[in-house]
């Protein structure tokens, strides 16, 4: 087993069921040191376990001295870690004058949970599920409302949805969007009013037992109200024609993704179709990332990623259309790549 150093909160909690602000995780052969002070010494206690490690929990007001005390016990050795994860300040003074291997190894840990258990799946299906369900929700809110439909309403409205009134976090803060505004991939709120006859961009998720969900809906709303259904009925043509070219694009890519291609492929899955049709320069990001403990995890489902899809592995298809100043189009769906393909997840 390969030694390794973490402080990252998802980090934490994948390796012991317990995270805090303020902790050090050293992996050393078999044996694990939990290292926090102590505010979090009960909590600790009550939930840190671990089936892969021997875990000692160590409280210090001096956290970065404890784990220097505990790698000078283990001089020449090689430890990993994350170098987008630590300060200069902090490698700085946890390393000064050890006679350490530190080797560094962007996202290492996230390579680590990169395919996800049947466990860790049905918790992201769950979440998605949830996070369908508040969808519906806010739609039908948005249809029998008729006051304030202002975006900054509607972002302040759709989190009592999402978590249930507090029950459950975001994964991320909510993307809310209306016809010029949904142009941008990641618009802020404005005071801009949702009236009859626009076109509304909602990307959203909410976390489930820690693990997140992430999903996004473009919809027309019309006379008979307004829906996040994949079908979509715009009375602009030319919107619809963008509307209907992001549906065929993630249809082909969830359709044909397989374990075994690129995440390359699987990207050109979708943005070749939105290039045929013309529109590949409003095709801003990527097709999709991965997804877990962190709202943004491997893969990354991008036109230079020549990462390996597995079997186990959860990411979001979600291609796009952005025309500046008059409306973008992106539809969002978490699938999970099983024996057969990908599966749409929460469905």
């Amino acid at each position: 087993m390969e030694n390794f150093i973490i402080k990252d909160e998802n980090a934490l909690y994948f390796e012991t069921h317990y995270s805090c602000d303020n902790a050090i995780f050293l992996a050393i052969d078999q044996k694990g040191y939990f290292i926090t002070d102590g505010r979090y010494e009960t909590e600790a206690k009550e939930h840190i376990k671990s089936t892969q490690y021997e875990i000692e929990i160590l409280i210090s007001h001096d956290l970065i001295r404890t784990a220097r005390n505990i790698l000078k016990k283990h001089e020449k050795a090689t430890f990993i870690f994350n170098p987008q994860e630590f300060s200069l300040y902090f490698y700085e003074k946890l390393t000064s004058g050890l006679k350490i291997n530190f080797l560094p190894k962007p996202n290492f840990h996230q390579e680590k949970r990169i395919c996800k258990t049947k466990e860790e799946i049905a918790l992201i299906e769950h979440s998605q599920k949830l996070n369908i369900k508040a969808f519906d929700k806010f739609a039908a809110w948005i249809s029998k409302n008729a006051k304030d439909r202002s975006e900054a309403f509607l972002h302040f409205k759709s989190q009592a949805f999402l978590t249930k009134k507090g029950k459950y976090d975001l994964s991320f803060n909510p993307i809310v969007g209306i016809n010029a505004n949904a142009a941008k991939p990641h618009a802020l709120p404005s005071n801009d009013l949702l009236l009859k006859g626009d076109l509304l961009l909602f990307d959203a998720g909410i976390k489930y037992q820690r693990y997140c969900s992430d999903r996004t809906r473009t919809g027309y709303f019309s006379k008979n109200g307004f829906n996040f259904k994949k079908e979509q009925h715009f009375k602009d043509s030319t919107l619809q024609k963008i509307y209907d070219i992001v549906l065929k694009a993630q249809k082909n890519a969830i359709k044909h993704a397989k374990a075994g291609m690129l995440a390359c492929e699987i990207d050109a899955l979708a943005r070749d179709v939105i290039e045929k049709a013309g529109y590949g320069k409003y095709f801003v990001h990527s097709t999709g990332h991965g997804i877990g403990l962190d709202i943004h995890e491997l893969p990354i489902i991008s036109a230079r990623s020549k990462t390996r899809i597995e079997e186990g592995m959860v990411f979001s298809i979600e291609p796009g259309i952005y025309i500046p100043n008059k409306y973008g189009v992106r539809i969002e769906d978490l699938v999970v790549i099983e024996s057969n393909g990908a599966r749409i997840l929460g469905e």
